[in-house]
């Protein structure tokens, strides 16, 4: 594929999806400096442990939908080749 049209080249790196897994662990990152302390409301640990997850569901659907993308543009050109003359 070329890379003209926004794809992937074949054996190319998916520099979305590297961005996509950077911020998933990034999220880890934060998440851990943000750990609730002894003494703070029992509130904050569910609150985070939501906000980190909510986060990476979000960049994994993304992903995802991303993946989905890329596919049916590869099936696209494929029929466009089938169609071309020989």
């Amino acid at each position: 594929m070329s890379q003209a049209t926004g794809t992937i080249a074949k054996g190319g790196i998916d520099w979305k999806g590297l961005g996509y897994l950077i911020s998933i662990v990034s999220v880890f990152f934060l998440g851990a400096i943000a750990w609730p302390k002894p003494g703070e409301p029992e509130w904050h640990l569910p609150v985070l442990i939501g906000g980190m997850a909510t986060s990476i569901l979000g960049m994994a659907s993304r992903y995802k939908a991303h993946l989905d993308q890329v596919r049916k543009l590869k099936r696209t050109e494929a029929k466009a080749d089938e169609r071309r003359p020989s």
